[in-house]
């Protein structure tokens, strides 16, 4: 693609293949979004995408799902636990705990980019997005914050308007959206909030494109990033639509 004047210092973006919640292999008790995942990112020097959830204690942990029972088999939500007390489940088949935003990023240290993803509860907190900010303050290496929540990303944009920013998105269609209202589902599925997010890149969902909306802002400069990448062949396509992939299960 050819960026703009204005966007061509994101080619840090994508420069290289972005390791979906670090290099993991469960089979090899190498969990998503865990130390030893992002060790092996590091160690092949992909970029690394991962993933926050806010505790009850106001800390940005490392973290996907609200509930911790996929990866941990604990009962309960992230939102409602400390970050001492999440810091001491063991993520399920491997030696590892969640880590702290913080301790990421002395892990990684500026070596490869962070594509960071602030996950949402939707009810229009940005205690999130204030506690990575500050965290991120003093970090001195590639990094941006992501979300598919609008709110979000127009926080960052307001509290910290030099942090690269960017919207994940995908049409809508999953269930899941149910949740929220019709009018903010058509505002994410034509990116309708545009005007108030002003997002320096996209991370869209490859099985979706190419989307209209997407292709207008590729045109217009802004870098484009698909998500989940799980084989070359799939990659090949993705490369017709998107500047960069996030893969996972395969090494591109």
């Amino acid at each position: 693609m050819r960026f703009t004047p204005e966007t061509r210092a994101l080619d840090w973006l994508v420069r290289r293949p972005i390791a979906h919640r670090g290099l993991h292999d469960k089979t090899k008790g190498v969990i998503e979004n865990s130390r030893s995942a992002f060790a092996a990112a590091l160690e092949h020097g992909y970029a690394i995408e991962c993933d926050l959830q806010i505790t009850r204690d106001g800390e940005a942990m490392v973290f996907h799902d609200e509930s911790l029972h996929r990866l941990t088999g604990t009962k309960g939500q992230v939102k409602d636990i400390t970050a001492v007390e999440l810091q001491h489940l063991p993520l399920t088949g491997s030696g590892d705990t969640p880590q702290t935003l913080s301790e990421l990023l002395s892990q990684v240290d500026g070596r490869v980019p962070l594509v960071i993803e602030l996950k949402s509860h939707w009810d229009g907190n940005d205690a999130l997005v204030r506690r990575a900010l500050r965290v991120l303050e003093h970090y001195n290496g590639a990094h941006c914050l992501m979300s598919f929540d609008a709110d979000q990303v127009e926080a960052v944009r307001q509290l910290s308007p030099h942090t690269v920013r960017g919207i994940v998105a995908d049409r809508t269609q999953d269930p899941e959206y149910a949740i929220l209202p019709v009018s903010r589902r058509k505002e994410m599925r034509f990116l309708g909030h545009l005007h108030r997010t002003a997002p320096h890149f996209l991370s869209f969902y490859e099985r979706e494109l190419p989307w209209e909306p997407v292709s207008r802002f590729r045109a217009a400069g802004g870098p484009v990033i698909t998500w989940t990448i799980r084989s070359p062949a799939q990659a090949a396509r993705a490369n017709r639509y998107a500047d960069q992939i996030t893969f996972e299960g395969y090494r591109p």
